[in-house]
């Protein structure tokens, strides 16, 4: 009975959320090893289908990037990069097109199975994302310049979950580009002008101390972010994710989020609760 009330009250703490961001669009990254852990991708894939559920508006925007690696080691193919992206020639976009493809379909049909409504959309058809190319030593590597918001609301509308794969095109030579998931999930929420935009990780949001999980740094905002970047309390891998989310709040963007993959139901923790469950960028 007591844990029977215990969920009672939990429902009953989020009901002013869920008013709150009925019919708004929530961006979401994830990508990474945490995309290969069944039961943390299935805990994710719920806490989507059950904002969707209560009127939210999720979109899933997926990488890729372990199993790409995998997939070239197998084929004997060096895997090099650049201050952190992935050199890409024409022979690797064609494994990284369809290494990625698989992971969209996979994605999609487990939404699906898990009783939600999902719809596959590659970012290379119907004009979603056009890229150009972000460094010419990088080969077949892009940054977005567009997104098709009509085609991704036409799907919103229909009560679906888009699940957006990151090979994009080239706006002008129509070549297919790698673009680099959190770029294409930070561009969409601008372009849409999401709520939210969140992006999941390997650690539970932002540390003022990398061994001290007790250091979590809940909420912040993208002036503190810029400061703790310039001190080296961020560093590595994690900033380019601040940036992209400071990038997104520039833009219009309400609140951008950073939260562990591995914790269960953490997105529903940080959406629904007060106290939440990861780290909670705002605007000035």
């Amino acid at each position: 009975m007591k844990d029977s009330i215990k969920k009672a009250d939990i429902l009953i703490e989020a009901i002013p959320y869920i008013r709150a961001f009925k019919d708004k669009v929530v961006v979401i990254k994830y990508g990474g090893s945490a995309m290969e852990d069944i039961a943390s991708r299935q805990s994710l894939l719920r806490d989507i289908i059950f904002m969707n559920a209560v009127g939210i508006k999720p979109i899933l925007i997926h990488g890729g990037g372990p199993a790409i690696s995998h997939k070239l080691k197998q084929l004997g193919k060096n895997v090099k990069f650049v201050n952190g992206k992935r050199v890409t020639d024409e022979h690797t976009i064609k494994i990284v097109d369809r290494v990625l493809s698989k992971i969209n379909k996979q994605i999609a049909q487990e939404i699906i199975d898990l009783g939600g409504s999902a719809k596959r959309l590659l970012a290379k058809d119907n004009n979603l994302v056009l890229a150009k190319c972000k460094n010419s030593k990088l080969g077949f590597v892009g940054t977005p310049v567009s997104i098709n918001t009509r085609f991704i609301n036409r799907v919103l509308k229909k009560g679906f979950i888009p699940v957006i794969s990151s090979v994009g095109r080239g706006y002008a030579d129509r070549r297919l580009y790698n673009i680099n998931a959190d770029d294409v999930a930070s561009f969409t929420a601008k372009s849409l002008k999401a709520e939210k935009f969140v992006l999941f990780t390997n650690v539970e949001g932002i540390l003022k101390d990398k061994a001290d999980q007790a250091s979590l740094l809940s909420t912040m905002k993208a002036s503190q972010a810029r400061l703790l970047i310039a001190s080296g309390v961020i560093s590595e891998g994690m900033i380019p994710k601040v940036q992209a989310c400071v990038d997104a709040l520039k833009a219009g963007v309400k609140k951008a989020h950073i939260i562990g993959a591995y914790v269960p139901h953490s997105l529903l923790l940080e959406i629904f609760t007060k106290k939440g469950a990861g780290t909670e960028i705002t605007r000035e």
